[in-house]
């Protein structure tokens, strides 16, 4: 089938199914759709919770703190998903087949990742003065250092249960993970205002993601997984077949985290805790718009790894469902940006809407990256991908930090959409000059 055609018969089939009873109930009938409604859901939970949590922590907490927790929270995101090592991309490839070996394959990635983990969030608070100076009362403060370095720990370990319920295609584990989560974000968040400042909100988040790994390993797992024993284990040979795969994606990971997570430092450092703030609460919402064709795309990952052969098939149903569901949610947030943002504060509507709308517009062409890289990852050809994701760090931070002084966080914005824009043109300009998704 050509492209073109494809393309005009993902419209309709897409208004068939949102028009009709039976087409909304067909999507729960297909695994690609079922694990990605779970998936969706779980960003849902996320983003509703996180929004009232930010809410909460802006009415609580004055508005530096919320910028300088925003940035650890960061800090922590980013030594978390280095600590992966890329290996939560190989068990969502080989979990699938690794037959009697899965429970060694999943105790190894995860003392692997956290011994890491424990390693780097050391070294990262040992030379802050030289990468993020403002952060320096998360190392002079002795509650702050040891929670510091117990949550990275706790997201990393958060991050591989969630990717080990996607690779056996049991999705619906990483939402009741997510709910735990986000549930238990609020309590701390209001009884640690009264003695806080900026720990009390990077506290609650950490206590949420500490509990809700806990709950994933102990008490999800063993059901998804049969056998399984969290055990600490280091199977070397194990290890080392997931890294030639691993170590790609790791690259590739780091790249595409390098904006996201890199980004707050930047501001909070060139424009101050306060733009920090106002940067950080536009950019959330911005991501979760995102989270839908992520979602997606993760659940083709999954369903690809599981049977290649149907991997053109899987693509063409991705597609139709970012399109069905992508488009509403851009057009919502666009006429609504500037009222969700007045939630926060007046503050945060004036100084952050214009930002909001030019994220929220990257969800298109991100959509279309995404769903190159699963496919190239499906069939392990890398290359292109980490191409494309360097180029895509190194513009946005490159232009992000030479516009900031200039324009403040709105540079943020136009940075990352120009740099996944351009990404998006060469990659559909690739599929109509082959008229395939496979290329």
């Amino acid at each position: 089938m050509k492209l073109t055609c494809f393309i005009k018969e993902t419209v309709f089939d897409a208004a068939r199914i949102l028009t009709t009873k039976e087409g909304i109930k067909s999507l729960y009938g297909v695994s690609l759709y079922r694990n990605a409604i779970y998936l969706m859901l779980d960003s849902a939970i996320t983003a509703i919770a996180g929004l009232f949590f930010w809410v909460a922590a802006a009415r609580l907490y004055a508005t530096e703190s919320i910028g300088l927790a925003s940035a650890a929270i960061s800090a922590i995101t980013l030594l978390g998903t280095i600590s992966s090592l890329g290996l939560g991309f190989a068990l969502i490839r080989f979990l699938p087949g690794s037959g009697e070996r899965s429970c060694e394959m999943i105790n190894s990635c995860f003392t692997t990742g956290g011994i890491l983990s424990l390693a780097l969030a050391l070294v990262f608070l040992a030379g802050l003065p030289f990468w993020s100076p403002v952060l320096l009362p998360i190392r002079n403060h002795p509650v702050f250092f040891i929670t510091f370095v117990a949550f990275v720990l706790a997201y990393t370990l958060f991050s591989f249960a969630r990717v080990t319920f996607m690779a056996q295609r049991r999705a619906g584990f990483v939402l009741f993970q997510g709910i735990i989560a986000n549930l238990l974000r609020f309590i701390p968040l209001v009884l640690l205002s009264a003695v806080f400042t900026t720990f009390g909100v990077f506290a609650s988040w950490g206590i949420a993601i500490l509990i809700g790994g806990a709950a994933a390993i102990l008490l999800f797992l063993p059901l998804a997984q049969t056998g399984y024993r969290p055990l600490p284990t280091v199977r070397r040979k194990i290890i080392n077949d997931m890294l030639h795969f691993s170590l790609t994606n790791y690259l590739v990971s780091l790249l595409a985290l390098a904006s996201s997570s890199v980004l707050p430092l930047m501001v909070v450092n060139v424009l101050g805790a306060e733009q920090n703030a106002y940067f950080y609460i536009a950019w959330m919402i911005g991501i979760i718009i995102a989270t839908i064709p992520t979602a997606i795309t993760t659940s083709l990952f999954a369903e690809g790894s599981y049977d290649e052969r149907m991997l053109g098939n899987q693509v063409r149903r991705s597609l139709k469902f970012i399109f069905l569901l992508l488009f509403p949610v851009i057009v919502l947030t666009l006429l609504l940006g500037a009222k969700l943002l007045f939630l926060f504060g007046s503050a945060y509507s004036q100084n952050a809407t214009t930002l909001l709308w030019l994220v929220t517009i990257t969800a298109l062409p991100l959509s279309i990256n995404s769903l190159y890289y699963t496919v190239k990852r499906v069939q392990k050809k890398m290359k292109s991908v980490v191409i494309l994701n360097g180029f895509i760090a190194a513009v946005t931070l490159g232009l992000s930090y030479f516009l900031l002084s200039q324009m403040g966080v709105l540079a943020t914005g136009i940075a990352w959409l120009s740099a996944n824009g351009i990404v998006a043109l060469l990659i559909a300009a690739g599929w109509l000059k082959k008229q395939t998704l496979l290329t």
